[in-house]
């Protein structure tokens, strides 16, 4: 592996709560996220690693640096042999890891994570990790998922502005263009696709299999459509919570990113960079997952008030 630098009567609303949960339990979103995509690690594709937490670690990017730019190039597994002429110019040629502190800025990052906490204060999860989804209008409540834009119709409320949409839109093409210059696709040929989505992690012990993030998975068997991967940290490692890093899983030892709030991490969804999150030791992590694809027949839309 190498490191190198580029450019870059009507019912109580106790009752009209229940019958939404109820209700939303079962949309087609939700049968979806319940099969593997929920958070960031689905049991259901889960990589034998024995004694990954055991490994050694190097660090990858800390919370005390400021990093402009820092891209490690990694070898290009087989996962895109099949795909790479039905997709060509957007499946990846030179396959890595990037880190950026200043794509996106700390006073947005705060205003995102404010959009994230007044989302998932309709919710949460039982467990420790929970999801709110500005696309499909999924949002982790208890054990299962409910639909956000119903929930608020049904309690007469509107938490989110235009406003808040049209930052997360922004900020998402912001993200869009810059994988795009680092691995030179044409803008056009890379689309958004599901599921990107807040995540929110805690202490809480897990209560499904979907609570259990920190498992070593690979983005492009577990969600299929994947093929480059960003996350966009919200909160900062050891001072709004402890663990909780970022983990690239390699043969000879691990790569820790430090969360940092406005930090931009990307890669190449493929099994050259299987990962895991730590477990939580205490506080509360936030961050965005933006999903993208070279197939525009997954791609999604942006996300609209309702």
């Amino acid at each position: 592996m190498t490191t190198r630098r580029r450019k870059a009567g009507e019912p109580t609303a106790q009752k009209r709560e229940a019958h939404v949960q109820e209700e939303e339990g079962d949309r087609p979103y939700t049968r979806v996220l319940l099969q593997g995509a929920l958070v960031i690690c689905s049991l259901l594709v889960i990589r034998t690693f024995v004694d990954f937490e055991e490994k050694e670690y190097g660090q990858l990017a800390t919370i005390n640096e400021d990093i402009p730019h820092r891209f490690i190039e990694v070898g290009c597994s087989s996962d895109y042999d099949k795909e790479k002429v039905m997709f060509k110019g957007c499946i990846p040629s030179i396959c890595g890891r990037v880190i950026m502190d200043h794509i996106v800025t700390r006073e947005e990052a705060a205003k995102l994570l404010d959009v994230a906490k007044k989302g998932l204060s309709l919710g949460g999860s039982n467990g420790g990790a929970s999801i709110l989804d500005l696309h499909s209008g999924a949002l982790s409540k208890g054990d299962k998922f409910v639909d956000i834009f119903s929930l608020q119709k049904t309690k007469s409320i509107n938490i989110f502005t235009e406003d808040d949409f049209k930052l997360y839109t922004r900020v998402k093409d912001r993200i869009q263009h810059t994988i795009t210059a680092e691995f030179g696709i044409p803008r056009e040929k890379l689309f958004l696709t599901n599921p990107t989505f807040f995540s929110q992690m805690t202490t809480k012990p897990a209560q499904t299999v979907h609570d259990e993030y920190w498992h070593p998975h690979v983005d492009k068997e577990t969600y299929g459509s994947f093929h480059y991967t960003s996350l966009l940290y919200l909160s900062e490692y050891g001072t709004d919570f402890k663990g909780g890093r970022f983990v690239f899983v390699d043969k000879d030892i691990n790569k820790t990113v430090d969360p940092k709030r406005g930090r931009l991490s990307f890669f190449t969804s493929g099994s050259e960079n299987l990962h895991y999150v730590e477990k939580l030791t205490s506080g509360t992590r936030y961050a965005i997952t933006v999903s993208f694809t070279c197939n525009p027949q997954r791609a999604i839309d942006d996300p609209t008030l309702r």
